[in-house]
C-alpha cells in the first residue's frame, strides 16, 4: 500500500509573507495617488509633492539597507563590524562631492559674510556637545534614532510610537530650557562654516581625508561575509542591501533635497507638534530667545496643517512601509513593558537632544556635514560618544537585572 505524503501546512507567516508583495503595491498605489491631492508648494514656495516623493525615496533606503545610526554604531562597539559606520562615512563622502557642487553654483564666494542658504550650519558650543551626547544615550536607551523610529513604524514597531511620543516630550522640556541655554552659551557661540576659513577646495580635501582616514582605520576590522542574492528579485526586495550602497545612495538624495527642496531632516515637524501642544497648554515660554534665527531642523507653532517636513515624513514611513512588505519584514507584535519604559525615556532623551541641539543625527551630523558645518562633526563626536556610554549602561543593568532574577 502506498504511503500518502501529505504536506506540510503553510505557516501564518509564510503566507502572510507570500501576499505581502500585492500589499506593497497597494501602499505604492496610495502613495503615489497622494501626490496629486497635496498642494503644489508651502507658504516659502517649496514643492510639496516632491518633498513627498524625496521622503519616500529616503523612507525606502533606510529599510533596505538598514541606515539607523545606533545600530551601526553598537555593531561595531559589540562585534566589531565596521561595515555600518562606513555606510556613514560613504553617505558624508557622496553629500558632501555634491551639496559643495551646489554651494559653488549658489555662493560663489565662500569666504564673505554670508552663508548657503537654508545650510544646517550651526553655533558650536558646549550645549552643542551636552545636546548631541544626550541624543546619543536616548539612541541606546530607545533602541534607534529618531528617523530609525520613523521607518521603524513601517516595519510594524510598537516600540517606535512610544519612543516618538517620548521625544514630542523631550522637546517640551528643551523648549522650557532653552533660554538658559541660549543667554549662557549659545548666544555667544561661533557659526563656524570650514569653507569660509579654508575656502572651497580646501575645506573638501580636509573633510575627505578625515573620512579617508576613518575608513582605512574601519577597514583594519574584518567584517563577516556578505551572503549572495539568488536572483534580483531576492537583492533587490529580499534581502538588506550593503550599508555601503545605502549611503551613497543617501548621499546622492541629500544632494537633490538640498537643491529643490532643503537639507535633509526629520525633526522639525515633531518638534513643531511639540511647540504647538506646550502652546496650546500655556507651558510654552512667552519668547524663546534666538531660536527662531538659528539654522537647523526649525519648529514653529504650526499654522497650517500641511508643512514640507510633515510631508517629507509621511513619505518616509509610507516608503518603509512599502519596502518592509515587499520584503517580508512587516512584523508588528506587543511590545514589553521593559521596551516600553526604555523606549519612553529614551525618548525624552532623544528629542531634549534634539530640540537643543537643533536636529538629531540626520539634521545635524549628515546634512551639517555634508555642508561643511563645524557643529556637524562636533554632533557626530560626542553623539558617538554618548551611545557608547549608553550602551555600556544599558549592558550593565541589563545583567543586573538578569542576576536579581
Amino acid at each position: 500500500m502506498d504511503r500518502q505524503v501529505i504536506a506540510p501546512s503553510e505557516s501564518k507567516d509564510e503566507s502572510a509573507a507570500r501576499g505581502q508583495p500585492f500589499a506593497a503595491l497597494a501602499v505604492a498605489a496610495a502613495f503615489f495617488a497622494l501626490m496629486p491631492v497635496l498642494p503644489d508648494s508651502d507658504a516659502l514656495g517649496r514643492p510639496l509633492p516632491l518633498s513627498l516623493l524625496l521622503g519616500g525615496a529616503f523612507g525606502v533606503l533606510l529599510q533596505r539597507s538598514r541606515f539607523c545610526f545606533f545600530c551601526m554604531a553598537r555593531d561595531f562597539i559589540d562585534r566589531r563590524d565596521p561595515r555600518g559606520l562606513l555606510g556613514i562615512v560613504v553617505a558624508l563622502a557622496v553629500g558632501l562631492l555634491g551639496t559643495y557642487a551646489v554651494f559653488g553654483a549658489w555662493l560663489p564666494q565662500p569666504s564673505g559674510g554670508r552663508l548657503p542658504p537654508d545650510a544646517h550650519i550651526g553655533p558650536v558650543s558646549w550645549v552643542l556637545a551636552l545636546g548631541a551626547f544626550t541624543f546619543g544615550v536616548g539612541m541606546a536607551v530607545s533602541g534607534s534614532c529618531i528617523s530609525a523610529h520613523l521607518y521603524r513604524l513601517g516595519e510594524g514597531s510598537t516600540v517606535a510610537p512610544v519612543a516618538l511620543m517620548g521625544a514630542a516630550a523631550g522637546f517640551g522640556l528643551g523648549f522650557l530650557s532653552w533660554n538658559t541655554l541660549y543667554l549662557g552659551a549659545v548666544q555667544e557661540a561661533p557659526i563656524v562654516w570650514l569653507p569660509r576659513t579654508f575656502g572651497y577646495g580646501g575645506s573638501l580635501a580636509l573633510q575627505l581625508a578625515v573620512l579617508a582616514l576613518l575608513a582605512f582605520w574601519l577597514m583594519r576590522h574584518r567584517a563577516p561575509a556578505e551572503r549572495t542574492a539568488d536572483s534580483l528579485f531576492d537583492a533587490v526586495l529580499r534581502r538588506r542591501w550593503p550599508a555601503y550602497l545605502g549611503g551613497a545612495l543617501i548621499g546622492a538624495l541629500a544632494t537633490v533635497a538640498y537643491l529643490r527642496v532643503g537639507p535633509l531632516g526629520v525633526t522639525a515637524e515633531l518638534g513643531s507638534l511639540s511647540r504647538t501642544a506646550a502652546d496650546g497648554l500655556g507651558l510654552l515660554l512667552a519668547r524663546l530667545e534666538g531660536l527662531d534665527s538659528l539654522a537647523g531642523c526649525a519648529t514653529a507653532v504650526k499654522q497650517a496643517l500641511v508643512s514640507r517636513n510633515g510631508v517629507f515624513v509621511v513619505g518616509l514611513i509610507l516608503g518603509a512601509f512599502a519596502a518592509a512588505l515587499a520584503a517580508g519584514e512587516f512584523r508588528p507584535r506587543l511590545p514589553t513593558a521593559p521596551e516600553i519604559a526604555r523606549g519612553l525615556a529614551g525618548g525624552v532623551l532623544l528629542g531634549w537632544g534634539a530640540m537643543v541641539s537643533l536636529g538629531c543625527t540626520v539634521g545635524v551630523l549628515l546634512s551639517g556635514i555634508t555642508a561643511g558645518a563645524a557643529s556637524g562633526w562636533m554632533f557626530a563626536v560626542f553623539c558617538f560618544a554618548g551611545v557608547w556610554a549608553g550602551w555600556r549602561l544599558r549592558q550593565r543593568l541589563d545583567a543586573t537585572s538578569h542576576i536579581g532574577t
